[in-house]
């Protein structure tokens, strides 16, 4: 095959994989299922809630891989949020069960061409980039065997008591300017503030919670922080994308948190499906930077380090 052909081949197999993805994200949302928000604590969730990470390498998977690994948990019962390649089974000492059926995840980066590269020797100007998605297979642990006990090992969730004190925690160390009043829970970009209702506006005190960490998602946008577009008028496309990032960036943190995420705006249903459908690699792009801004935020953790693990982030997966 020659090298243009090569090319063609390799753009035509990334097309079909965003929009492969795209559908199953779509046919979830006009099931009226949200992807990042999962049967948590059913019995068909028998994995505690939790980012999903390789376990050999102590990292979490971020973007859209999270929505994959949180689906496919759900979906096949596994135990565990700890995942494999073949490979790292293999040097762990274990190996996949026969007949087992993996999980495709993605890595999406930029490459510059050859002869991009001497075009801009020749010109001096800034180079071109091509975006592109690679596909690689991973086995839950459960689908393992002969895995060291340390690997295998389900982590406990965190007691109760604990959670709502280091999600207030969190808050307080992103020293937001963050309020307590009013009605109804908001982020002003212009003036950089959050606004949210008091805890006993909630039916639930832990929706406070879960509340306040939408909000940051946005905060974490504004120009002096990770410079999203924040100019979208209720209704607009660009509105419905920044929401659709800090809903996923939300689910993000709580789920670091151990808190089970939920939907804070089902009435934007219609706008995400209507972003997505125009434009398959959409859902990428905002799970890419949803996993930004929750790491954005979770490294305001004094504790974000765990022992014996890299440091705690989910943006490995870039937006192509």
């Amino acid at each position: 095959m020659s090298r243009s052909a090569a090319r063609a081949r390799s753009g035509q197999d990334r097309t079909s994989l965003y929009q492969e993805i795209t559908d199953k994200i779509v046919a979830e949302l006009e099931a009226g299922r949200a992807p990042w928000v999962q049967p948590w604590g059913t019995a068909a969730a028998k994995a505690t809630i939790a980012m999903p990470r390789n376990a050999s390498t102590h990292r979490r998977y971020s973007g859209i891989n999270v929505l994959i690994l949180w689906g496919a948990v759900i979906e096949r019962g596994f135990s565990t949020q700890s995942w494999l390649t073949f490979r790292q089974a293999l040097g762990l000492g274990g190996n996949v069960r026969k007949g087992e059926r993996g999980t495709t995840v993605v890595y999406a980066d930029r490459f510059t061409p050859e002869d991009e590269r001497r075009r801009v020797e020749q010109t001096g100007e800034e180079p071109g980039a091509i975006p592109f998605l690679k596909r690689f297979t991973v086995f839950n642990t459960d689908q393992c065997e002969g895995l060291p006990e340390e690997i295998t090992k389900v982590a406990p969730p965190p007691p109760p008591g604990l959670i709502e004190p280091r999600a207030e925690a969190l808050i307080a160390a992103t020293g937001a300017d963050f309020r307590i009043g009013g009605a109804r829970a908001f982020y002003s970009p212009t003036h950089d503030f959050i606004q949210v209702p008091p805890p006993q506006a909630y039916f639930e005190p832990i929706n406070w919670h879960r509340t306040a960490c939408h909000e940051l998602a946005h905060w974490v946008g504004h120009k002096s922080r990770l410079a999203r577009d924040l100019s979208g008028s209720y209704g607009s496309k660009a509105y419905a994308r920044e929401e659709l990032i800090a809903e996923m960036a939300g689910a993000f943190v709580c789920a670091s948190l151990g808190i089970v995420p939920t939907v804070r705006h089902a009435d934007y249903l219609g706008s995400w499906l209507t972003v997505l459908r125009e434009d398959d690699r959409a859902i990428v792009r905002a799970a890419s930077a949803a996993s930004k801004a929750a790491d954005y935020l979770l490294a305001f953790q004094p504790d974000h380090v765990e022992p014996g693990a890299a440091k705690v982030t989910t943006s490995e997966v870039a937006a192509a």
